[in-house]
């Protein structure tokens, strides 16, 4: 079996791609603008998914592809405005067309596709919807709740073509994603980590950044937990043609996980002292420099390069003041019900990878 993960530098793809090649029989082709970290077992190669013709050209390379994970998006700096833009949801839907068309002509043997979405779908972000239009918990069965959205565009473009290809779609739904990938459009964790390295190498407590309801509720998933359920997703029959939330399976406060977050950094939960990240960080672009240096870390020297200036964006939103209503929480009931039983503790989870963030020398040891 041969997989292609589109969007191998990303968050999700990064971890798809890990998965996969812990799994034995599998073949596993990254693709992406940037060239990602190593994975022993995978194979990368740079690919410009708005060029057609290098789409087309890197497609003959891989003519015998049995499965595709695309996992490939691009976002406008500041991240919020791009979701709305007409612009924008012309180019991520053109960049997928701009592969698939040439793979779906040549790939013969390709038996299955997994295409990311996430709770945007059911249009909670939008300034027009209001939540008391959608009904929680968050079902996959529920009916599309019109808005523009290029998840949408993609799921029909693919549900169109497979009307005279024989393979398999499923499509997943991630709630927040947390992981150790830097230099992306969508990690809340990495910034926090750092933030928090600068505060510990001021002497202080970890302060609470964020201005959000510590007691309010939220969802997680972690980001390896994802890649599996892409994984299981691939060669499942249960999986075909179907729609699946993923969540870690609970739901936490930052209140409740804060003590966990400062042990796991070797500091002290501190007070809540609301800062935007998305200033603060750059304005501490010296420090970080300096810190990289002093603790021989492979870390980028430019902080924003190192997290991604819209993860910085994300994680100001995911530690702010959110709309009211009630917590926007996913069901996943369905993906358990199909097979896919996996869950994890968000604390763990929070802790296991502030931990292997440091083991990997991208942020000071606690």
């Amino acid at each position: 079996m041969k997989v292609l993960v589109v969007g191998a530098s990303g968050l999700v793809g990064h971890a798809a791609v890990r998965a996969f090649a812990a799994v034995p029989g599998w073949e596993v082709h990254g693709w992406s603008r940037r060239t990602p970290r190593p994975v022993p077992g995978a194979e990368f190669l740079a690919v410009d998914l708005d060029d057609a013709d290098a789409c087309a050209n890197a497609v003959a390379g891989i003519t015998d592809v049995t499965h595709v994970v695309y996992a490939a998006v691009v976002e406008r700096p500041g991240l919020v405005d791009g979701w709305f833009d007409d612009e924008l949801i012309r180019r991520n839907t053109a960049m997928l067309r701009n592969l698939f068309e040439p793979l779906l002509r040549s790939a013969t043997s390709l038996r299955h596709v997994s295409l990311l979405q996430g709770t945007k779908a059911y249009g909670v972000h939008h300034p027009t919807l209001r939540r008391d239009r959608v009904r929680l918990p968050l079902r996959e069965r529920d009916p599309r709740i019109d808005h523009p959205n290029f998840y949408f565009a993609q799921e029909d473009y693919l549900r169109d073509r497979q009307r005279t290809d024989d393979w398999e779609l499923t499509i997943l739904r991630p709630t927040v994603v947390y992981g150790d990938t830097a230099g992306v459009n969508m990690n809340p964790l990495l910034p926090l980590a750092v933030y928090a390295a600068l505060l510990r190498d001021q002497g202080r407590d970890l302060d609470f950044p964020g201005d959000g309801d510590l007691s309010a509720l939220h969802e997680a998933v972690d980001a390896d937990l994802v890649g599996r359920a892409l994984v299981w997703a691939a060669t499942s029959a249960s999986a075909a043609g179907c729609t699946f939330n993923v969540t870690n399976g609970d739901v936490f406060s930052w209140g409740g996980v804060w003590p966990a977050i400062a042990d796991a950094l070797g500091m002290a939960a501190g007070e809540r002292r609301p800062v935007t990240l998305a200033a603060e960080l750059p304005r501490r672009a010296v420090r970080w420099r300096e810190l990289v240096a002093e603790h021989g870390l492979r870390s980028s020297t430019d902080v924003v390069e190192l997290l991604g200036v819209n993860s910085i964006v994300y994680a100001d939103m995911m530690l702010g003041t959110g709309p009211p209503g009630p917590p926007l929480l996913n069901s996943t009931i369905a993906i358990r019900q199909a097979g896919f039983a996996e869950c994890l503790d968000t604390e763990d989870m929070f802790v296991t990878l502030l931990r292997r963030l440091a083991a990997d020398r991208l942020i000071p040891p606690p």
